[in-house]
């Protein structure tokens, strides 16, 4: 196999932040690092190659990336910087011109070169019978198996310098009592590089002087299942590139047909995707124009019935962004927002209503401006039609359409770009924003002061499809 260093890219900073009733608002200023990038016409011509093709083969490209070491995202056949270097790099690698638009033969080499370094290591995808997770196991490297005595199962190789287990946790146990148990060991030598806890899960990894270590618990109502990979220095260029491989094919809690079986799966399982009628996961999120008028850029054409909290939306004007007319008075006021131009590279925060496994909250995430009309940021369902603020309190538009579904990779939520109405359209097309949007009335010195604004003047859209 061609093993190429290393670009494992699975450490994010992260700060949570409550923020006082009526909501909990989790920030998230750290993702992603600030862009000082131009619109690059490269970039561009590449995205729109990548997103014409169908999404199954978008998938399948970062899937082979993975293999050949230029990529360490998550395969989810979204476009971004990440994906694009990725291309460049493996055009470059093969001697052909490194423009990041792979033609059919590049995308044929990149899969015989990704099914040659699966076979190789004998990649298959398990669902495991000890712990009922599903799992990417490269059997030719870990040829001994057999019980963790910590309950589920070991996979070994056979000179005993990497050890994969999974497992499940006692009933009793939480996800915040394992993962202070997993930091409070003091082998000597033993630092952990990347941590994160949140509702649904954790991840720790980390080094010893002689090795490393990458750990993920996942919990759900029926347990908590998990899975560790522990491996030696000395073979780290080449298990470094395999941790990606098997965190991408990771899923706790498959629901596939049939018994579970420790053998290859015919068929990999996927997780259940998110409710998204009855308010437990918010579709959208809008922006409170008056008494009775919400504006939101969520694309809201499929839903059979729209929701504001517990009141129906009685009247939908326009064809995107939508102002909503409800049928009876909402909680909340018009927000004290001055209207803003963004810049290239700017930092801004998006401010959506999601939930994140424990219930629904107002959560904010960083974005990075890059042009006038689209952002980068790690967002989540619920995003859409999202207002955009910028650090000094202004509204720079509102997001367009947010994933649909979770979008995470070893609990990692990566970034994306997404489309931007901004807001100078916005107070063109409903003039009424424009009285409404004026500048604050005392200046805002940090995020809190911006969610104590913003977080009385939007919510959550909710959908029957």
């Amino acid at each position: 196999m061609n093993y190429a260093p290393p670009k494992l890219a699975l450490c994010v900073c992260a700060l949570l932040w409550g923020v006082a009733n009526p909501w909990t608002v989790t920030l998230s200023w750290a993702q992603p690092a600030p862009s000082t990038r131009a619109p690059d016409p490269a970039i561009d011509a590449a995205r729109s190659a990548f997103e014409a093709l169908p999404e199954a083969d978008r998938r399948g490209i970062q899937e082979g990336l993975i293999w050949t070491g230029d990529y360490s995202g998550v395969a989810d056949g979204t476009f971004g910087r990440q994906t694009f270097d990725a291309m460049s790099t493996f055009q470059k690698n093969t001697g052909r011109p490194s423009t990041g638009i792979l033609s059919a033969a590049d995308r044929n080499t990149l899969q015989a070169n990704a099914r040659n370094d699966r076979t190789a290591v004998g990649f298959e995808t398990v669902i495991d019978a000890k712990s009922g997770v599903q799992l990417g196991v490269p059997l030719k490297l870990l040829s001994k198996s057999g019980d963790n005595p910590n309950g589920g199962s070991r996979w070994q190789s056979a000179d005993g310098k990497v050890t994969l287990d999974t497992r499940v946790a006692p009933g009793d146990a939480t996800l915040s009592s394992i993962y202070d148990r997993n930091l409070a060991i003091k082998t000597p030598g033993r630092v952990v590089t990347y941590k994160v806890l949140r509702p649904d899960f954790f991840v720790i990894a980390g080094e010893t002087p002689a090795g490393k270590f990458y750990t993920r618990y996942a919990g759900a109502a029926s347990g908590i299942r998990a899975f560790s990979i522990g491996y030696d220095k000395s073979v780290a260029p080449q298990f470094d590139r395999l941790v990606v491989a098997i965190a991408n094919s990771f899923v706790p809690f498959p629901t596939g047909p049939g018994p579970i079986v420790a053998q290859p799966a015919s068929v990999p399982a996927t997780p259940s995707p998110p409710t998204v009628t009855g308010g437990q996961a918010p579709y959208g999120t809008g922006l409170i124009l008056g008494k009775r008028h919400v504006l939101t850029a969520a694309p809201l054409d499929r839903c059979k019935e729209i929701r504001i909290r517990n009141a129906k939306v009685q009247q939908i004007n326009g064809k995107g962004p939508f102002l909503l007319e409800m049928s009876q008075d909402l909680e909340g006021r018009p927000a004290a927002l001055s209207p803003d131009t963004a810049a290239v590279g700017q930092r801004a925060l998006v401010f959506a209503f999601g939930n994140d496994g424990d219930g629904e909250k107002l959560l904010a995430a960083a974005a990075t401006i890059e042009d006038g009309q689209t952002l980068t940021g790690a967002l989540q369902p619920g995003a859409s039609g999202a207002p955009v603020i910028s650090e000094a309190g202004a509204l720079i538009g509102l997001v367009n359409a947010a994933p649909s579904s979770s979008r995470q990779i070893a609990g990692i939520v990566p970034s994306a770009r997404y489309a931007v109405v901004p807001a100078n359209l916005l107070t063109e097309r409903f003039p009424s924003l424009a009285s409404i949007l004026t500048k604050p009335a005392a200046p805002m010195e940090s995020t809190a002061d911006i969610a104590g604004i913003v977080r009385s003047s939007i919510v959550p859209i909710t959908c029957s499809l």
